[in-house]
């Protein structure tokens, strides 16, 4: 097959710096049941084979060692214990211990509570990680505190807290920002300029609408979030931000705090229709993982996903992404359907160079690129 002209890196780079790549890039998420099935099919030794043979442009993720107090099994650095729950064709975590849930002041948890220290991780084989994988898009560092905070208080307890005790919130969400704020930053010092992209994250959006109200978003989340995407930026680094559902009533603020990659584009939920956010919002944002996975992932046949990859595709229709798929766990059957080959990659001809990086999903990416 041809020879690329740019490693994943640069292809990367082009993108989010609104530039032509060689040819669309490709990312790669999936649960470990569908990797673990994907590998054995292609009979490739792991999931980094598979990736490579599938010319995936792949993100690669560094992170510090722990080396904090002794956690229990299931249990994770915030005290929050998990459990792992069988839906039938894998397995997910869900937390089942909430350590600030009887809590009611900032009192009772300065008193009761430990707070994780930044020393508790070593960042020093940090170089170690990324060596000899110079090439691809590096990923470290971001914040996700309401998720963290859901966990502490529980689901339903964090969102009456947003009314009800916001004292408590600020001053959570405070430190949970600031610990994630001293993590990245360690993480820039230790391999600087080699840091790509960082993950500051929230999920804000249901089926419908926000979960939050806009004055809420502002509130409680903006001004950490902005203080870590100023640290992103300062780093020569890009904001990837994950927010799940419909999330378009929020995204002027989220712009203009600095965001430049938005993920994911569910474009089942109300309001996140692909057309409008292309014209909205396409000459500020990079649109990340634009295929659905409410319906066509989970339970569309392969044409189905194909003719969905294929419109990702036409620049007319919605030339910001192409496609996501976070692969679902499959019967063996539907991997031989797909019938896995190694092809050329996609040529960027004809395609907008404000393309995503998504088509998440080495299926989806195969079927679209396989030839006759």
């Amino acid at each position: 097959m041809p020879k690329d002209a740019m490693t994943p890196r640069e292809r990367w780079q082009a993108v989010l710096q609104r530039k032509k790549p060689d040819r669309v890039p490709m990312d790669y998420w999936a649960t470990q049941e569908a990797s673990t099935k994907l590998v054995r099919y292609l009979g490739c030794a792991d999931l980094d084979e598979a990736l490579q043979r599938l010319h995936v442009d792949r993100v690669v993720r560094v992170g510090p060692r722990y080396v904090g107090p002794p956690l229990a099994p299931g249990m994770d650095v915030f005290g929050c214990q998990h459990q792992s729950v069988d839906y039938g064709t894998g397995t997910y975590d869900e937390c089942v211990h909430h350590p600030l849930a009887a809590y009611t002041s900032v009192a009772q948890v300065e008193r009761h509570y430990t707070w994780p220290n930044p020393d508790w991780w070593d960042y020093s084989d940090l170089p170690q990680q990324v060596r000899g994988r110079e090439m691809y898009p590096i990923q470290g560092g971001g914040s996700e505190p309401f998720l963290i905070y859901k966990n502490l208080r529980s689901q339903e307890q964090a969102f009456i807290d947003l009314v009800e005790n916001p004292e408590l919130v600020h001053y959570c969400l405070d430190r949970l920002f600031d610990l994630a704020y001293e993590d990245t930053l360690r993480i820039y010092e230790r391999i600087p300029g080699q840091v790509l992209i960082s993950y500051v994250a929230e999920d804000m959006g249901g089926q419908t609408s926000l979960m939050f109200s806009p004055a809420q978003v502002r509130e409680f989340l903006l001004p950490g979030m902005k203080r870590m995407i100023d640290l992103v930026h300062q780093a020569s680094a890009y904001v990837f931000h994950h927010n799940d559902g419909n999330c378009r009533a929020i995204l002027p603020d989220m712009i203009a705090a600095g965001i430049d990659v938005l993920n994911p584009i569910q474009w089942r939920c109300q309001g996140m229709e692909r057309e409008g956010l292309k014209r909205d919002f396409g000459a500020q944002l990079v649109f990340h993982g634009a295929m659905d996975n409410q319906y066509t992932l989970p339970f569309g046949t392969v044409d189905e996903v194909r003719r969905e990859v294929a419109q990702h595709l036409i620049p007319d229709v919605f030339r910001q992404a192409v496609s996501e798929a976070r692969l679902q766990p499959v019967n063996e059957p539907d991997l031989q359907d797909v019938r896995l080959e190694e092809n050329a990659p996609l040529t960027f001809e004809g395609i907008s160079p404000f393309l995503a990086p998504a088509c998440q999903g080495a299926i989806e990416y195969v079927n679209q690129i396989s030839t006759p």
